[in-house]
């Protein structure tokens, strides 16, 4: 399936966002560990937060969790705790991203956990029970969501969890969110101090949990906005300003690129909202080190490009194990638009503003990565008659997406 996107002349409206898969994903998993008898509200009803509803409420013998690596990572380390034997796989994809530093981890845990095919790739036989825990070191420029599994079940462990993080530390909000979530269900988890996280073995206990809305989604709306100039306004909704969650560190950045953010004062019974708004006024050239949100670098190459500000963004060495190679996808796709990017060794994307001829029609391919196309969606705005192969890829964290573009005016034609 292919999509041809027409942008409106002006980008005005109301958006309610979906929930946060990042929270979500992590409510179910301590929910299941507090007994399950309590389910989250307002969860995310996109596929990575499907497959684990599905999962945990089913355990079939066999796990399929498709291209959710939320999933693949935060369910090995719950079956590791979960009696019972489970073999759990997903996409082609999925059978090719690394896994050995949470299996490795785990084992040294005292886990069973078994690599059904090539080792240090899912599939993982994974055969459950208590566990001693105790005190790991691991690298903390790995994945997040390695260290997020762990710190999760580690009330479940005999001896609870110390983990020991060596070198930097990536993506430290997430690491953040998952204790903060894990406390509010009764756990006894924190920093000792900026390398070392302690997690006493007390249980969770079972709460009925809210679940906020999506910041990542909202970055493509402040994208809009940016791209559509001076006065294009949008309220979204289900947002705090005292947010948790990683990427609300968006608001900052596009504040940069002439995007003003006000929270809306709203009564109990009325969603939150935020307005965003373009004030017309943004920075010559933008500087960032993406390291504790590297989600958002999709959004932000994209959206410089198009605005013809030149940009060096670092911490990106994660990018290249999500969903694709996400350095490769960026620099091939940015070059039918016309823009030359350069990669510095896996880790730094560049632009110094150097142009090359752009397709005449050009089709954005998206590699099964939903923030392929959520990214350059917008990018419509700017560049007339645009067309995303694959769009339903967006399924994987924001399911209405292109209806909530039709409902501020896009023209989005399937072909």
């Amino acid at each position: 399936m292919q999509y041809e996107l027409t942008a409106p002349k002006d980008i005005t409206g109301h958006i309610d966002l979906p929930s946060s898969k990042s929270i979500s994903n992590r409510a179910l998993v301590i929910s299941a560990l507090a007994g399950g008898g309590m389910i989250p509200r307002n969860l995310s009803d996109c596929d990575d937060t499907d497959v684990m509803i599905k999962a945990l409420r089913d355990m079939p013998e066999v796990i399929d969790i498709k291209a959710a690596g939320t999933a693949m990572r935060f369910m090995t380390a719950f079956l590791s705790v979960h009696s019972g034997t489970h073999v759990i796989t997903g996409t082609e994809r999925m059978r090719h991203r690394p896994i050995s530093v949470l299996v490795n981890a785990l084992r040294r845990l005292g886990a069973t956990v078994e690599y059904v095919d090539e080792e240090g790739y899912p599939p993982l036989r994974v055969t459950g029970g208590t566990i001693d825990g105790g005190m790991l070191e691991i690298q903390g420029n790995v994945s997040s969501q390695y260290i997020s599994a762990l710190l999760m079940i580690g009330p479940a462990m005999r001896n609870g969890l110390t983990l020991n993080l060596i070198g930097d530390v990536i993506s430290r909000p997430y690491i953040d969110l998952t204790l903060c979530m894990m406390n509010d269900f009764g756990a006894d988890a924190v920093w000792k101090d900026n390398k070392t996280i302690e997690v006493r073995p007390r249980p969770y206990t079972p709460l009925c949990y809210d679940i906020e809305n999506d910041w990542s989604a909202a970055s493509y709306w402040y994208e809009a906005v940016a791209l559509g100039g001076k006065g294009c306004k949008v309220t979204l909704t289900g947002l705090t300003d005292s947010s948790r969650q990683g990427d609300s560190s968006v608001r900052y950045l596009f504040s940069l690129l002439g995007v003003k953010t006000v929270f809306e004062s709203a009564g109990s019974d009325v969603p939150r909202t935020v307005t965003i708004e373009n004030s017309g006024r943004m920075v010559p050239r933008l500087e960032y080190d993406f390291i504790n949100a590297p989600d958002l670098a999709q959004t932000f190459v994209t959206c410089c490009a198009a605005l013809g500000v030149p940009f060096h963004f670092k911490g990106l060495q994660t990018l290249k194990i999500k969903e694709t190679d996400r350095i490769e996808a960026l620099k091939a796709e940015m070059h039918k638009l016309g823009f030359v990017i350069e990669d510095i060794d896996g880790r730094e994307l560049k632009w110094t503003g150097e142009r090359c001829e752009q397709m005449p029609i050009p089709v954005i391919d998206t590699y099964e990565d939903h923030r392929m196309a959520l990214a350059f969606a917008p990018l419509s705005i700017k560049i007339a008659g645009l067309r995303i192969n694959n769009p339903g890829v967006v399924t994987k964290s924001y399911p209405h997406y292109w209806d909530d573009l039709r409902s501020v005016g896009f023209d989005i034609r399937q072909l």
